[in-house]
């Protein structure tokens, strides 16, 4: 009997594949899923939990006083109202926090006739507002909790989430 060629190479793939196979496995011993491993004698069987990440510790606690110069880093864990320099000399700004919780800010800002609002929920989300003399802009997202760097003509709001119902909130001025 003659065996056609695609049956030829079949039959070598898997006589080598079962060889590999054979020769992948060793004599190891697996352990028993149903048996605890061995405590090594002398140390003690409680568990510990995890440690959890230090919380942010921002530079002004939680003063919203501290950001009446449009420069500050505050925790905030309810709604709050704070009025800062608006860029370029015009005026006042305010920043109204409306909503926190546990991975959750909302917020508004206004000035002069400029009105901007964010919003982000989940572990290490936030929004960065850019306030400028002629309107502002938002972008949210996933943000590192560090401080923002200034820019030039623009007042930089922002706001990050915390796992614990704490936001961060971060006022850089030019």
């Amino acid at each position: 009997m003659r065996r056609s060629r695609p049956a030829r190479t079949l039959l070598m793939t898997l006589t080598a594949l079962t060889a590999l196979t054979t020769t992948a496995c060793g004599d190891t011993q697996q352990p028993n899923d149903a048996e605890p491993p061995p405590t090594p004698p002398n140390r003690p069987t409680t568990s510990h939990p995890a440690p959890q990440p230090p919380s942010p510790s921002p530079a002004d606690g939680t003063e919203v006083g501290a950001c009446t110069d449009g420069n500050c880093e505050i925790a905030v864990t309810e709604p709050v109202t704070i009025r800062f320099p608006a860029p370029d000399d015009a005026g006042r700004a305010t920043l109204s926090v409306t909503k926190v919780g546990p991975n959750e800010i909302e917020y508004e800002v206004k000035s002069g006739d400029s009105r901007s609002t964010g919003g982000a929920e989940g572990p290490g989300q936030g929004c960065l507002t850019y306030l400028r003399d002629r309107g502002s802009g938002n972008s949210c997202g996933t943000l590192d909790p560090t401080r923002p760097s200034p820019r030039p003509g623009a007042v930089v709001i922002q706001a990050t989430t915390g796992t614990d119902g704490t936001a961060l909130l971060h006022i850089v001025s030019p």
